[in-house]
């Protein structure tokens, strides 16, 4: 109990927590814990209490904890080759193999990787690449990029500012002025009750051209979204909205960057989310599943339309004035070959397929009459459930009263399970382990619904 009072102590006083309420942890007002351990879907403090994680860290421990075959690849190749840089042309046998296994995997229409540590400098990558790829065709004014309210997609400037969530913005003087936001495809929050899908899809696609027809297309560079979004709900887009969406930017010359951060490398049940819904892109972004967050490594998969320019530029102005000092860490790479040969090798696409289905089946089996859930919905291993206050008037809980961190909380005292209290709304969130068995997924939904029970009957 020392050891964890001097750490508790320690990190109070030293350590600055992103997403964190800064002043209520320096107070000790607010829960402090120092994880030690985790195998599978479990991880351990150092007090030994023992936790479900049905969030994978933060969608990213693809494959399970404890995974010795990506930890040892990690260990062999720090002693081989700790580190070396990847600039004017320089590699690895990890960075070079890995480009490979993910052009492999990916659609057939991408043509390289460049790599970076997180999913926030990969769409700051994809911005740059994007205002470059057009100043060399002859277009400095198609510089905007559009995002989606409610989309997530990073904590930089320019990402911060493609993030569609007021958190991010509040106080940061975000958004820039080169980004635009455009209406998310979240069909239970559509403001007209009485729309069916196709035309609430048709509302979206409408939003979308009045925005560009303001905005003039010729000012307009690109599109952004996850194929479901993440953090702003864990919203699956209506059926077809991404048919929809698509033939918009096409007819406009506006290139589409998906970003498959959350997504990619199964969470959907399929290696890629634009596998999932047909998407054509342009520029892809990775980062979490890549290495399951053994460690840090993130990508953009740039197009054979977006890379023949790219060669233009060179060509016309010499080498490309972009590059991280960790680009392709070898390290990082390492356990990227590693994680993908893992989530191969245990037919993991096609668990968190089977598995996930299950799991958001059984979550409204559970609790789809509930008087106070407006809303179960999920896509392969992602699932949440939406709380509102009144479920035929569709009415939602004041903010204040946390309903949804009040439901994280609950869940995790009573069963020791880890569901995530997503932003701007009452709703809780999971995205497992890959891993997960339907007898651990049955955990979950059983462990829920008494946590639902605690806090509203």
């Amino acid at each position: 109990m020392l050891k964890n009072d001097q750490l508790d102590q320690w990190d109070r006083d030293n350590f600055f927590h992103p997403s964190t309420h800064l002043a209520q942890h320096a107070r000790g007002e607010s829960p402090n814990r120092v994880i030690k351990t985790a195998s599978g879907v479990h991880i351990e403090d150092r007090d030994g209490t023992k936790l479900l994680d049905a969030f994978a860290g933060l969608y990213c421990v693809n494959v399970g904890y404890g995974r010795q075959e990506i930890a040892e690849a990690i260990a062999d190749q720090a002693r081989e080759l700790a580190y070396y840089h990847s600039y004017v042309g320089h590699g690895t046998e990890a960075s070079i193999t890995l480009s490979k296994m993910i052009l492999d995997r990916a659609p057939s229409n991408m043509s390289k990787v460049y790599f970076g540590l997180g999913g926030s400098d990969a769409n700051e990558t994809n911005v740059k690449l994007i205002w470059y790829y057009n100043n060399i065709l002859g277009r400095p004014e198609k510089k905007k990029i559009i995002s989606r309210w409610r989309g997530y997609h990073g904590s930089g400037l320019v990402t911060g500012s493609l993030t569609g969530l007021e958190l991010f913005h509040k106080k940061f003087d975000l958004p820039l002025a080169q980004v635009v936001h455009t209406d998310a495809p979240y069909y239970f929050r559509r403001e007209d009750q009485n729309q069916t899908e196709e035309q609430f899809v048709a509302h979206c696609v409408a939003e979308l051209e009045a925005l560009i027809e303001r905005e003039g297309a010729d000012t307009i560079a690109a599109f952004i979204g996850e194929p479901v979004l993440g953090t702003g709900g864990i919203v699956p887009p209506p059926a077809g909205y991404w048919e929809a969406i698509q033939a918009v930017l096409k007819k406009h010359d506006i290139l589409l960057v998906v970003d498959e951060v959350v997504t990619g490398f199964g969470r959907l049940g399929t290696m890629f989310g634009s596998d999932h819904y047909g998407l054509e892109a342009d520029i892809i972004t990775i980062a979490k599943g890549l290495t399951s967050a053994y460690a840090p490594l993130s990508g953009s998969i740039v197009s054979d339309k977006v890379w023949k320019v790219l060669e233009q530029g060179t060509d016309e102005n010499g080498p490309i004035g972009h590059g991280w000092t960790y680009s392709a860490h070898p390290i990082g790479a390492a356990a990227g070959v590693a994680n993908l040969k893992l989530i191969d090798e245990l037919n993991l696409v096609e668990n968190a397929g089977s598995v996930g289905a299950y799991l958001n089946q059984s979550m409204k089996d559970a609790l789809g009459d509930h008087a106070h859930v407006g809303d179960i919905r999920g896509e392969g291993m992602l699932c949440a459930v939406e709380f509102v206050k009144g479920r035929d008037s569709r009415t939602f809980f004041d903010a204040a009263d946390k309903i949804g961190p009040q439901i994280s909380a609950k869940l995790l005292e009573q069963d020791r399970v880890i569901a995530r209290a997503m932003p701007q709304g009452d709703i809780l969130g999971f995205a497992p382990p890959f891993c997960l068995t339907r007898e651990e997924a049955d955990t979950v939904v059983a462990a829920t619904a008494r946590a639902v029970k605690a806090v509203l009957g």
